[in-house]
Parts: C-alpha cells; structure tokens; sequence
C-alpha cells in the first residue's frame, strides 16, 4: 500500500497508509476501537474503494479490480455459514458457483477438511457444531478457494477464553502448514504477540509502528505503543531530567533519588519534563531500591502475582512478581529496577533512542 486513504464525506478514516506485506508473511494489525483496522482491510479486500492512492498485489494496482479477481479470501468475525447446508456443501458453495467440477470440488473439500481436522463433520449442519467447529468450517471456506492472501477480520472475538487459545494455535499451525501469506485483525494485543510475524499498530486510521513482536516490546517507538504492548501495560511516570551525558539522561525519581538511562540525550536538557516507562515485570522488590512504598493490592494468579504498588497518593506502579511471592500488603516495600530496560519519552509521545554503544 502507498499512501493508501479512505474517506466517508469530509471524514478521513484512514489517513496515507504506507505498507509493506511480504509473500508467506502472518501480518496482524492491531488497535484500538476505531482505529481503522477493519476498514485498511477491507480496503485491501476490495469491499471499500480507496479515496486515495495504490494498492499493489504482486506488482500490479488493484485499485480497481473486481474483489473476485483479487485472488484473496475472507474471513469475518461472524461465521455466516448456510444453515441448510452440510459443512461439505458449505465448504464447496463458492467452488460450486464458480462452476468447478464435481470431483475437483470434492476434492478440495476433502483437502480442506482434513487440514481443519473437519473430515467426519462433513455430513453435519452447522447447528450440529461448536463454536470452534463453525469458525473452522468459515476458514475452510476461504481455504479451498487457494487464495494468493488469507484476510481474517477478528475471526475469533465470538469465542470464549479457552477456545480462543486453542483456536489460536490451529491459526498458527495453520499458516505454517499452507505456507500461505495472512493478515489478521484484532484488537487484542495477546493475540498479536503471540501470532503475528510483524504487528501493525493502528491508532486513529494512522500507523504508530511496524515491527515483529519482539521490537515492538522491546523498542515501543512512542507512548501509545508502549501503553498498548504489553500485559500489564508499562508503568509511566512523569519525572524531571537531573543532567545529560554520555551515558544517558538522568531522571529525578519520585523519591528524590536518580537514575540514569541509556538513552540518546540529544535536544534534552536539565528540566525537561519527560515519561519514564517501566515494563512491571523487570521492576523487582528490593530492600533498596530508589521506589518506596506499600503494596495496596495483589492478583495472584498461581504462576505470578500482579503487585499493585502505591508510591505516592497519585503515583501506583504495578509489579509483576513469581507466583509464589509473599509480599504483605499495607507494610513498607521498596522496588528496583535496571536501568537498561527503562524507556524514556517525550510528553508529546515520541521515544527517545537507545544509545548504540561501540
């Protein structure tokens, strides 16, 4: 896509999108309500029409080829299967009206079936299956089609917890045993993390940041990445630059206490008011560390303990402990934190960069 934008009216949706998917690639876009997400992609599918620049496939603008001829296949949140149909003849209703014959849709189906684990379903109806049954046959729909680009519009949001899980899994197993280039939709980042070759962070019809799942961890590029990364969500707190140097920007922490990190102090100056981002699970407890308080609240859930920490009356930082932690509330607790993994942004959102050390 190259400056890709979608308007209704005087409403801009999605505003000069630049992106890239490469052949056999899992994309996923993720994002907030509202951020454009399921429109980029239907864009991409030909089911809205681009105001505004070019959508290549394989090298060729398909602006305005038919979405029949685009060689893509679609999978929406609701399973739309035909209810008087068997899950055979569902699975071989686009084939058949596409005039394919008898025995290569048979088998198609058969192929298909035996990729979703669905062969002894074939002769049910659709009332007949679970929840994870039906999304398997919706995807089966797309799969005997043999598409160029497999584009799933938050297929697994009518699923509940567990299946969800599992469901996941089949997608990912899926995409490794068909060798095939999906783009995915969800707005829940778990799902990006765990699935996605490359995420696309998407805020207000605009991309925040490309990367794999790992960058986008690891090197948010701005606020709104680090916040929607990440479960717990980064701990931020606003805090004054003490000093600059070589070795990084120094913060005053809460305490009065500082600390250094290695980021570029390029434009930055003593005064400055900047965010500290802190992940909860790289701040530990530490008799003597620069962040004292007292533990107000903790979710224990087996394998951690999620530590809500109150710093001051309005500044609580969230820890994530092991499982086994036996940290009392109400009582004194002191955290730390390496500097190393510390991110620091500008108020207006941008990250600061990490210093590339020789």
């Amino acid at each position: 896509m190259r400056g890709a934008r979608k308007s209704y009216g005087a409403a801009e949706i999605i505003k000069g999108i630049d992106l890239d998917v490469e052949d056999r690639e899992f994309v996923v876009f993720v994002g907030p309500s509202g951020c454009g997400k399921s429109t980029l992609l239907r864009m991409i599918a030909g089911l809205e029409r681009i105001t505004d620049g070019d959508l290549m496939i394989d090298g060729v603008r398909a602006n305005d080829i038919d979405p029949s001829e685009r060689g893509l296949a679609m999978v929406f949140q609701s399973y739309a299967l035909y209810p008087h149909m068997s899950v055979a003849e569902n699975l071989g209703f686009a084939l058949k009206i596409a005039g394919v014959p008898v025995q290569e849709r048979e088998r198609k189906v058969k192929e298909a079936a035996d990729v979703l684990q669905l062969a002894h379903l074939l002769d049910r109806r659709p009332k007949a299956l679970s929840g994870g049954q039906r999304q398997r046959v919706a995807i089966g729909r797309a799969i005997v089609r043999n598409p160029k680009v497999f584009l799933f519009d938050e297929p697994l949001s009518n699923l509940d917890a567990a299946l969800r899980v599992s469901m996941r899994l089949e997608l990912m197993r899926l995409h490794e045993q068909l060798n095939a280039t999906m783009i995915y939709v969800t707005h829940d980042q778990i799902e990006a993390m765990t699935m996605a070759d490359k995420i696309v962070v998407l805020n207000g019809g605009s991309i925040e940041q490309v990367g794999s799942p790992l960058e986008l961890y690891n090197r948010p590029a701005n606020i709104f990445v680090a916040g929607f990364i990440g479960s717990p969500k980064m701990n931020l707190l606003k805090l004054k630059v003490a000093s600059v140097g070589a070795e990084g920007v120094t913060v005053t922490l809460p305490g009065g206490q500082t600390l250094t990190v290695p980021v570029d102090a390029d434009a930055v100056k003593a005064g400055d008011e900047l965010l500290l981002g802190m992940r909860p699970e790289h701040l530990r407890v530490s008799p003597n560390g620069p962040f004292k308080g007292q533990a107000m609240l903790a979710e224990r859930l087996g394998g951690l303990t999620i530590l809500h920490v109150e710093i001051t009356p309005e500044l609580t930082l969230v820890v994530q402990a092991e499982g086994g932690d036996t940290t009392p509330l109400h009582s004194p607790i002191a955290l730390d934190i390496s500097p190393a993994v510390c991110h620091l942004f500008r108020p207006e959102g941008p990250a600061l960069a990490p210093l590339h050390r020789a």
